[in-house]
């Protein structure tokens, strides 16, 4: 049997799996009306508290989860993209180099569009919490990178989701699996490129840290607006 070893931490794990359903429910919600809307708004303030605890733990979390340790250089990349095309094998017990690209690019689109959410407003139902706080051009802006950047959000999870598949039928090498038990195989790993541990007691203050923020930011500092009625 082969020696399993452990690379992706707990909290890492966590944060994948859940941000994968809050996606998916702020996708669901916000085709909907009435009560919905206020469930969007909730399922958005989790969403951000789900990144911003990712951006911490990417300087405090465990090895491969570090930004630090998988964002890739210009050069980097290029050999990476170099290697791949000869067919050329890697080990990388974290995310490969456009793998890495894409942990980035996934997290700056749920960013923007969490942090858009809270200067909007549907007119009708609901508003963010800082709605009313900029000038009416800035309002535009807010609302228009909310309501179309989605889209693009969609089309790198696609373009994510058709990675897993190719790497599954072409390369014969599962990511979800490692994503769930977080370990990998010996031999995809070079050696001392497991973790200790999950770091769980810092994931636990980084957490409480989070929550504290996010409620302060939405509810606690969030400025008295006038409630809309229909």
């Amino acid at each position: 049997m082969t020696q399993k070893y452990l690379v992706w931490d707990l909290p890492v794990r966590a944060f994948h799996w859940s941000l994968v359903i809050m996606l998916s429910a702020l996708w669901y919600t916000s085709e909907q009306e009435g009560d919905m809307v206020d469930l969007h708004m909730q399922l958005g303030y989790v969403a951000l508290g789900l990144v911003l605890f990712r951006l911490i733990w990417g300087v405090v979390g465990t090895k491969h989860a570090r930004f630090g340790q998988f964002v890739p250089s210009f050069s980097t990349l290029k050999r990476y993209v170099h290697a791949s095309s000869n067919n050329e094998q890697a080990r990388y017990a974290g995310h490969n180099p456009l793998g890495s690209l894409m942990v980035v690019t996934l997290l700056f689109l749920v960013l923007l569009q969490a942090l858009s959410g809270l200067f909007i407003t549907d007119d009708v139902f609901s508003s963010g919490p800082y709605y009313g706080v900029l000038n009416a051009t800035w309002e535009k802006v807010m609302a228009t990178i909310h309501h179309n950047l989605f889209d693009v959000l969609l089309g790198a999870i696609a373009l994510h989701i058709g990675a897993v598949v190719y790497y599954k039928t072409v390369k014969k090498k599962s990511l979800v699996k490692p994503m769930v038990t977080g370990k990998k195989d010996a031999k995809e790993i070079n050696p001392g490129d497991d973790i200790p541990h999950s770091k769980l007691i810092i994931a636990s203050i980084v957490i409480a840290a989070v929550i504290c923020f996010v409620y302060w930011l939405v509810v606690t500092n969030a400025p008295v607006v006038e409630e809309l009625y229909f």
